[in-house]
């Protein structure tokens, strides 16, 4: 993430994450409290001069006004420093690439707004650099105000702007319709998409992940290219397990960190018939996992989870990475160092805590409903009420009774979500992007772990092509629908690929 100072957070809603207070943190509930801050804006004033000045100088004052009721900070040139504080001419272009650089760091999207036509030379001039996503606003003509004293032509001046951009290769965003008012509904509607889009591609070009431990030996299905991570800014950094292992059975009891551990661990779930001994080691777990990725500046981590955790400790971690997943640092299972990529982006996108789950039953005979489901790695903000924590039913058949406690048992809340999961291929990162919703359909009797069952559009075609693509077990989910802001920011800003199998369409 990019330093900044100690005194605020950067434009993105990011901590510096030698501030973030692991040992601190608040017993996390159902309303997560460090969810992404919303984006800061530069706002761009587009103008041609034999339009009336009083269109750019009622922009001026509406949008910020906008923005801030929507939660958003703002920064614009002032007024005094080109024609009414809009951009017309290359040489004003330029006086707004000095502001965006001097301001470099402070806010994470441009809101380029027309008042009235606006000019491409101008505009390409002064955000062919920006280095963030452009968003291109046209406001509309009344019918009743198409003189020459008030009409804007902005409809028109937009495509002259889209136009130039793709020429020079700026990419940007659009929004329908074509013409919106900064007051109306659809504005806010188009500011929240692009705010999911901007944090997405802030975060995700310079996002560092962590393997902990070696890739679980059974799952090649978890393999990924670390050198084709690393080209699309995503840095690995890997912790061998030993000395994780190692710093848990050293780490003290009774420090703060400890007891502020110890008391999230216990607001978050049930420990009815849990051993002292597992939730003391859980708890020296989640300490050494915190102290981990500050070290390492780790933004998400893959954790080899299985078998040598209840070999070795005699606990399963996934109560612990539960609760990583709440406090928006995604932790995937058996060291899924791609689905913890997926699982950050759709975090960033959706503003809410992430989870990780396998495409597991079928849900009887119907074609659109599946059991989506893990062992207990959901983070509480996106359960049913309260977890109970066991231990692990299923591989306690390998390593005996006792050995793993840590799976927070429990359902999914109903909810409509988001679900992605990445593959890396030939050196390029291959997405996938759907969307669907929890029902309150009783999972089956006896069922373990923390499973939901998932209403899915297309649910056989979104299979079909998973088994033909070769996409693994694993699907990263998010609460709500931003799927879309997620696949202009992957394709459009980030170059990753795309397909969208519920759609029948993919893009690059």
């Amino acid at each position: 993430m990019t330093s900044i100072g100690a005194d605020k957070e950067d434009a993105f809603g990011h901590l510096p994450q030698d501030l973030i207070p692991y040992g601190n943190l608040k017993p996390l509930g159902v309303d997560c409290p460090m969810n992404p801050q919303k984006t800061t804006f530069a706002l761009f004033f587009g103008n041609r001069g034999f339009f009336p000045a009083s269109l750019i100088s009622e922009a001026r004052e509406t949008l910020p006004r906008v923005l801030k009721e929507m939660g958003h900070d703002s920064i614009m040139l002032e007024a005094s420093l080109t024609r009414h504080g809009a951009v017309e001419t290359p040489a004003e272009g330029a006086i707004y690439a000095k502001f965006l650089k001097e301001n470099q760091g402070k806010f994470g999207g441009v809101i380029l707004c027309l008042p009235n036509f606006g000019d491409e030379t101008g505009a390409v001039a002064a955000l062919k650099d920006a280095g963030v996503p452009i968003f291109i606003q046209a406001y509309p003509d009344d019918h009743d105000k198409m003189g020459p004293e008030s009409r804007r032509d902005a409809f028109c001046g937009k495509l002259s702007i889209t136009d130039v951009f793709y020429q020079y290769g700026v990419p940007f965003t659009i929004r329908r319709p074509h013409t919106v008012s900064l007051t109306s509904t659809r504005f806010k509607e188009n500011i929240e998409y692009f705010d999911s889009l901007c944090r997405v591609v802030n975060g995700m070009r310079q996002m560092t992940v962590g393997a902990i431990g070696a890739r679980t030996t059974p799952f090649k299905t978890v393999r990924a290219d670390e050198l084709a991570l690393q080209r699309h800014g995503i840095t690995v950094e890997t912790v061998d397990l030993s000395s994780v292992i190692s710093r848990v059975r050293s780490a003290p009891s009774g420090t703060p960190e400890y007891k502020a551990k110890w008391e999230q661990l216990d607001a978050a779930t049930q420990w009815t018939g849990v051993p002292d001994s597992a939730r003391d080691t859980l708890t020296k777990f989640g300490v050494v996992m915190d102290e981990i990725i500050n070290e390492y500046q780790m933004d998400a981590v893959g954790i080899r989870c299985w078998t040598e955790m209840q070999q070795e400790l005699g606990i399963s971690p996934c109560v612990v990475m539960g609760m990583l997943n709440d406090r928006f640092i995604p932790s995937a299972c058996e060291v899924d160092v791609a689905n913890a990529v997926a699982m950050y982006g759709l975090s960033l996108a959706s503003g809410k805590a992430p989870a990780l789950l396998d495409w597991n039953n079928n849900f009887g005979e119907d074609d659109e409903k599946c059991i989506l489901f893990h062992c207990g790695p959901v983070p509480p903000s996106l359960m049913k009420g309260k977890g109970q924590i066991s231990d692990h039913l299923i591989i306690k058949n390998a390593v005996g009774d006792g050995k793993g406690y840590g799976c927070n048992v429990g359902a999914i809340a109903p909810m409509a979500f988001t679900f992605s999961s990445m593959l890396t291929e030939a050196g390029r990162l291959k997405f996938y992007l759907g969307e669907g919703e929890f029902t309150d359909d009783p999972i089956p009797p006896r069922f373990f772990g923390c499973a939901g069952v998932a209403k899915i559009e297309r649910l056989q075609d979104v299979l079909y092509y998973l088994g033909r693509n070769g996409h693994r077990h694993h699907v990263s989910i998010a609460p709500g629908k931003v799927m879309e802001p997620l696949a202009e920011a992957f394709t459009n800003y980030l170059g990753y690929e795309v397909a969208m199998p519920q759609k029948a369409f993919s893009c690059h």
